[in-house]
């Protein structure tokens, strides 16, 4: 769908309509809490459990629990911008528990997502907290060696499995840059020490193996999933990319972001991220306000819709095309190349 409607004239009526779905209802907040740990804790004791008669079937657990595992983690996202409690204190406490089980240094992951949410679809301030996307002439540009690690960067293979399990058990192991300030680098160790106790504890009531062979699994399919939302909210083929001074947060927002439109049960458990382009219009906006949100204004049905089905189709897109304002594959190449030769 094209992004049609006037983007000066959206932010004045958004800046008016938001205003009574920004304000987060504690009432919610801690019913999405108990809703999202405590069927997540009983899972993983059932995982455990299970192990006694197949370990296929903590296998099959591991779907419902990697499910529940995202919805604390969109616990954690909302605490990160302020929108799951009006108290700081308590956004920032939660939102650390909630790094603990899902293995994320709750400060500095704060800090990048901010800078991602300043920054989606500015073409001269891409690099944090993305997916890296280069221009068709970037890619043309680049050694025959640079070409193919961009390529592998790009593989599905690599985008949903190897690097999903490398950025949550390696990456979100370290500090992300040497200017991270003292709160940021001491979430990451004191992240790093929490888990390394709860591990520890964990391992010595039911053994280090059996630990493993519970939360790997569990962590390798929440952090695909998760990889893949965030994948599929900005890399569609009508997305947008622009440089300054012409990039606009606001058409960022609603043409940057798609409305992924999912069946309930997988609405419940991404916690209504789906709904991207009022997010990004207004990350101060709980999760469980998001919806309603869609519903009762018609200026945010104006989106790029993508289904679930149609989501896959977004694996194929590896390059924006500045001629066209497009996603293209690689495939495109031969079409650039035969203009350039004209």
């Amino acid at each position: 769908m094209t992004f049609s409607f006037d983007p000066m004239q959206a932010k004045k009526s958004w800046l008016e309509i938001v205003a009574k779905y920004q304000n987060p209802d504690v009432r919610k907040s801690v019913w999405q809490i108990i809703n999202s740990i405590a069927p997540y804790v009983a899972l993983w004791a059932l995982m455990y459990f299970s192990m006694q008669y197949s370990y296929w079937l903590t296998l099959l657990l591991a779907i419902p629990t990697a499910g529940f595992t995202m919805r604390i983690f969109i616990i954690l996202h909302d605490c990160g911008h302020g929108s799951f409690f009006k108290s700081q204190k308590a956004n920032d406490i939660v939102g650390s528990i909630c790094g603990v089980i899902t293995y994320t240094p709750y400060f500095q992951w704060r800090h990048e997502h901010a800078i991602h949410h300043a920054t989606s679809g500015h073409l001269d301030r891409r690099g944090v907290g993305d997916v890296m996307t280069l221009t068709v002439k970037e890619y043309m540009a680049l050694s025959g060696l640079g070409k193919l690690k961009y390529r592998l960067y790009r593989n599905p293979l690599v985008m949903f499995l190897f690097a999903p399990l490398f950025v949550f058990f390696i990456s979100h192991r370290f500090i992300s840059s040497a200017s991270s300030k003292a709160r940021e680098r001491n979430s990451v160790h004191y992240t790093n020490l929490a888990l390394l106790a709860v591990i520890l504890v964990l391992s010595y009531f039911i053994g280090f193996k059996e630990f493993w062979l519970i939360q790997f699994p569990i962590m390798a399919l929440s952090s695909s999933a998760g990889v893949w939302m965030f994948y599929v909210q900005h890399q569609f083929e009508e997305t947008y990319w622009d440089h300054a001074p012409e990039w606009q947060y606001v058409r960022a927002a609603m043409q940057g972001s798609s409305y992924y439109k999912l069946p309930k049960i997988l609405q419940c458990f991404t916690g209504n991220i789906g709904f991207h382009h009022i997010h990004h219009l207004n990350p101060r906006i709980p999760n469980y306000n998001l919806e309603k949100c869609l519903k009762e204004n018609t200026i945010f049905q104006q989106a790029n819709i993508i289904t679930l089905w149609a989501s896959f189709k977004t694996m194929s897109y590896k390059l924006w095309d500045e001629e066209t304002n497009k996603l293209v594959g690689f495939g495109y190449i031969k079409k650039f190349k035969l203009k350039r030769a004209r």
